[in-house]
């Protein structure tokens, strides 16, 4: 009867030991996912902002098609991204060719003088920064998340449940390039 009451005991154990790693793993993987939503909302802010800053510059500098453009397209590509890794590379692409957009601000001093340009321009930017600091959030959390599924012995129980490891989000390569400065 002893040996009965001890094997129970252990299962006992083992159920309660399974049912805390579970629940330890969905929280894991729903603040993976809240981070994840968290940068989705800055993105939708920014490409909110994205259509005003064109027709704002289109305004003074209705030749330059080209840009406006490209700039449109990366910005719907973005917003199709599925996926870390998709969405990081649609997201950098679109990066480089709102630069083109201040870049054009330049050539046009009255644009850059132009109040309702500096506004959005300044939207943009703290966009970005939080777009910046909801990435390092989202790594953080996807960090801790891979960290918990792979350690001994969650990822056993990881493994036997389905959780998967998420992907980072990434800078491009084009960000990660050295920046060239010249006077």
């Amino acid at each position: 009867m002893t040996a009965l009451y001890i094997v129970l005991g252990l299962i006992a154990v083992l159920v309660v030991w399974l049912i805390g790693v579970y629940n330890g793993l969905i929280k894991f993987k729903n603040r993976t996912d809240e981070a994840w939503s968290d940068i989705d909302v800055q993105l939708k802010r920014r490409y909110d902002l994205i259509p005003n800053l064109v027709s704002t510059v289109k305004g003074y500098a209705s030749h330059e098609s080209g840009t406006f453009e490209k700039v449109t397209e990366a910005r719907t590509k973005a917003m199709s991204a599925q996926g870390a890794h998709d969405k990081a590379e649609a997201e950098n692409m679109l990066s480089q060719t709102l630069k083109s957009i201040f870049a054009l601000a330049e050539a046009y001093p009255d644009l850059k003088a132009n109040q309702n340009f500096l506004k959005l321009q300044d939207e943009l930017s703290d966009t970005e920064n939080k777009i910046q600091a909801a990435r390092r959030f989202y790594n953080g959390n996807v960090r801790d998340f891979n960290t918990k599924i792979q350690i001994f012995p969650n990822n056993i129980v990881a493994g036997m449940l389905g959780f998967n490891k998420y992907e980072f989000f990434e800078a491009g390569e084009e960000e990660k390039a050295n920046v060239k400065v010249e006077f």
